[in-house]
């Protein structure tokens, strides 16, 4: 009698402790429960702690309510000039009521990744490859928005949709790559023209730079050797007549330029200025020659006349062949 008593006190322990265990529901954040009572959808748990009715409210699987990434295998769709492409999809969506993502919809995920590939197939079918590769973002937008409006009724929102990979064909690839190659060796020839031009252009401008301002060195450079000489001329001009020179000194300064007239092994012909012979004469008065004949000062005679290198005779200039008559040194100056 008393072990049957423990026993059924143990069956009622056990089934207490069944009955709390199914009657107390912790719902984690970010989670969502649907309890139907007796088959029937009774309410939506939020988080949080949760009393029901032992054998006769039930509790379905939690959903969970954080945004979710699904990547699904490539697709291969037709673009509008019969080329057949694989693209690679991600979906990014979030179930935001629990009742309708359970009762309107047996698989979400699937009725999501099928929607997708129909829709997908319908946009780029109208676009040709290369609208298809450069056309991203808009085809991202025509698919979020057939999507959101598609999977509205079923409790989800579509936040975002992104084509991870566009492949077209492998010959496709290979002529894309030829004409990839082909447009940049162009671009690098027209870079490589313009460069040489420019070059070109500079080096031009440059040396035409450099002429001129050599020119205006030049130029200047004469201008100041002009007036150099000119002061030069002036200082002795100056000094000339500030000195007031005799004779005696403008004899002497002719006698020291005389030889200076016929430096140089190519000189075949010098001239003696016809002032030669009165200076001869006012160094004959210094001397005081008073027996020389005064047409030459007394250091030569009345017949003699001045040489040249090539034999030539004459008292004022003396050419090579026979030049000009003497002039005659008494002549004033």
């Amino acid at each position: 009698m008393d072990i049957a008593v423990a026993i059924v006190l143990l069956v009622l322990v056990a089934f207490v402790i069944i009955v709390l265990v199914r009657s107390v529901r912790i719902v984690p954040q970010a989670r969502a429960g649907v309890v139907e009572r007796l088959g029937k959808y009774q309410r939506t748990l939020l988080p949080g702690l949760t009393i029901l009715i032992p054998f006769v409210d039930r509790l379905l699987p939690l959903l969970d309510l954080r945004e979710q990434v699904v990547s699904f295998p490539p697709q291969p769709v037709i673009t509008e000039d019969n080329l057949v492409v694989s693209i690679d999809t991600v979906v990014y969506f979030q179930v935001t009521d629990a009742r309708a993502a359970t009762y309107e919809i047996a698989n979400y995920i699937q009725a999501v990744e099928q929607l997708t590939t129909t829709t997908l197939r319908n946009v780029v079918g109208g676009l040709n490859l290369e609208e298809a590769l450069t056309s991203r973002d808009q085809i991202n937008g025509q698919l979020r928005g057939v999507l959101d409006e598609a999977t509205g009724r079923w409790g989800i929102r579509v936040s975002r949709v992104e084509l991870k990979a566009i492949d077209p064909p492998h010959s496709i690839q290979d002529s894309m790559e030829k004409q990839m190659r082909a447009e940049r060796d162009r671009r690098a020839a027209i870079l490589t023209a313009e460069g040489t031009k420019q070059s070109a252009i500079l080096t031009a401008e440059g040396q035409r730079q450099s002429s001129i301002l050599k020119a205006e060195g030049d130029a200047k450079a004469a201008i100041l050797r002009a007036d150099g000489e000119a002061q030069a001329i002036q200082k002795v001009f100056d000094a000339i007549h500030k000195g007031n020179p005799d004779n005696k000194l403008l004899a002497y300064q002719y006698l020291q330029t005389l030889p200076k007239l016929a430096e140089g092994s190519s000189n075949k012909l010098w001239i003696i200025p016809s002032e030669v012979g009165e200076a001869l004469k006012g160094i004959g008065n210094v001397l005081g020659g008073n027996n020389a004949d005064p047409r030459t000062g007394g250091l030569f005679d009345g017949g003699s006349d001045t040489k040249s290198d090539d034999g030539g005779t004459g008292g004022g200039t003396a050419a090579n062949h026979g030049g000009t008559q003497p002039a005659d040194p008494r002549q004033p100056l």
